[in-house]
């Protein structure tokens, strides 16, 4: 059987992007989910695979390459059987590449148990933190911010853990009915909080608490894409996608990636630096669109407040993910948004193509993808399917026959029921994983959006 060499040191360590912390090792950075200096924890050495291990992977089933590719940077620290088990266990679901002409492909990551990409993550990163917790007899308090999806997939990947409990931070007004009830029907250890606020709030107060020392004595976490056990397991699926369609290193990929926290992207970039073979990466964003402007002029000014936009995962005003993006290209920000170091512009505007859309655009894509190729995109995929457009029409060497093109649709287009129905007159049927969530009853507490009210719940109920 193929298997990849494990050419690294001994222990693999990962420093903080405010380069201010110790180095911690695989398990301290994914049960810390913040470095203590606020900075985001990267791996200090990324692992580079052979040519040979490259074109290999084709022969390998999505758990087995999920099992290498995480192993490389986990090292010693689980055993590799352990991991393959775990890998087997939660990646039971298919990856569909969907063909639309030419070389152009939709890969829909919505198949999971919760239809939406973050499945990919939260399922590999709560077996591995209980895996840890479960051999030290330890517990821990999970607290995380979500704009949509990633609250459901964590509390679905959670539920039930015996070492963990959970609190999930959500924005009262800016979530789907229907990814507001993935997050509020679980119980048991499954805390769900409406704050009266943006994702961008929820997400400051979430940083706040780890840094509270009044709060150490709570073993605290999180499951956001701040913490690098979301990030790693998101680097498979971009390998999966070339190795189905190529496998071949004289054949290049385009991935337009439908952007807000920029995970799925850093994700993508680690897979990248791995020696993934990418022409290059499309950062396709809604109005928020902080990002495609610091590419262009190199001065960064998040979006505050965030815009309210249809594509909800993607309402980011000051994405915690630049931070390790501006790091991978030699530059140092904090996390507040203050760049100390300038990164290696040059080589940045040579790797990503930023662009952004309105939400009349994005209904006009899904309007316009239907009519043509009479397959349905949900909000963030026409956000990437407009991305890949505008690349195509802007690099004259862009679409060539040795170039695979690729959109991320992030979400099953029945997360968004209503705006499908206004716009296609189409009634969606449900994927198994969505067909009880609406009947089912919630619970969940609503808060200000206020520091001391959250620290005041935390600390009366954990």
């Amino acid at each position: 059987m193929f298997r990849i060499k494990n050419s690294l040191e001994p222990h693999n360590r990962y420093y903080s992007t405010n380069l201010k912390a110790s180095a911690a090792s695989f398990r301290e950075a994914l049960l810390k989910g913040l470095a203590p200096d606020g900075g985001l924890y990267m791996p200090v050495r990324i692992p580079e695979f052979s040519v040979s291990e490259l074109e290999a992977m084709s022969e390998l089933t999505y758990q087995a390459l999920a099992s290498e590719i995480i192993g490389r940077f986990i090292d010693t620290e689980i055993n590799r059987e352990s991991l393959s088990a775990i890998c087997r266990e939660v990646y039971n679901f298919n990856i569909p590449l969907e063909h639309i002409s030419e070389r152009s492909y939709i890969m829909r990551l919505d198949q999971g148990p919760t239809a939406s990409f973050k499945d990919f993550a939260a399922l590999l990163m709560g077996r591995l933190m209980q895996h840890f917790l479960q051999k030290e007899k330890k517990h821990i308090v999970i607290l995380t911010a979500t704009s949509g999806d990633t609250g459901s997939a964590v509390a679905n990947a959670f539920f039930g853990l015996e070492n963990i409990r959970v609190i999930i931070l959500f924005p009262s007004d800016e979530v789907s009915e229907i990814q507001r009830k993935q997050i509020t029907t679980f119980g048991n250890n499954i805390q769900a909080i409406a704050v009266n606020g943006k994702f961008d709030d929820c997400q400051r107060l979430v940083k706040r608490i780890f840094l509270d020392d009044s709060l150490k004595k709570i073993n605290l976490s999180s499951a956001n894409s701040i913490n690098i056990g979301r990030l790693l397991p998101q680097s498979v699926y971009y390998f999966w996608a070339w190795a189905r369609l190529s496998g071949k290193l004289s054949e290049e990929v385009v991935f337009s990636v439908p952007s807000g926290n920029f995970g799925n992207l850093t994700g993508g970039l680690i897979a990248m630096r791995m020696g993934l073979p990418v022409k290059c990466f499309i950062i396709s964003t809604n109005e928020n669109n902080e990002v495609p402007e610091f590419l262009k002029t190199g001065i960064y000014n998040p979006v505050s407040p965030s815009r309210n936009c249809i594509s909800s995962a993607m309402n980011v005003g000051h994405p915690s993910n630049l931070a390790r993006i501006i790091s991978m290209y030699g530059g140092i920000m904090d996390e507040t948004g203050v760049i100390h170091n300038t990164p290696d512009l040059a080589k940045m505007r040579k790797e990503l193509y930023g662009v952004s859309f309105s939400d009349k655009e994005t209904r006009q894509a899904i309007e316009s993808f239907h009519r043509q190729y009479s397959l349905i995109l949900e909000p963030h995929g026409a956000v990437a399917w407009l991305g890949l457009q505008d690349y195509l029409k802007n690099n004259a060497l862009a679409d060539d026959m040795n170039t695979f093109n690729i959109c991320l649709e992030t979400a099953h287009p029945s997360k968004f029921t209503e705006e499908i129905r206004t716009l296609l007159n189409i009634e969606l049927e449900h994927p198994d994983s969505l067909t009880h969530v609406e009947t089912r009853n919630e619970e969940y507490i609503s808060l200000e959006n206020n520091y001391e009210a959250l620290k005041k719940f935390i600390i009366r109920n954990y």
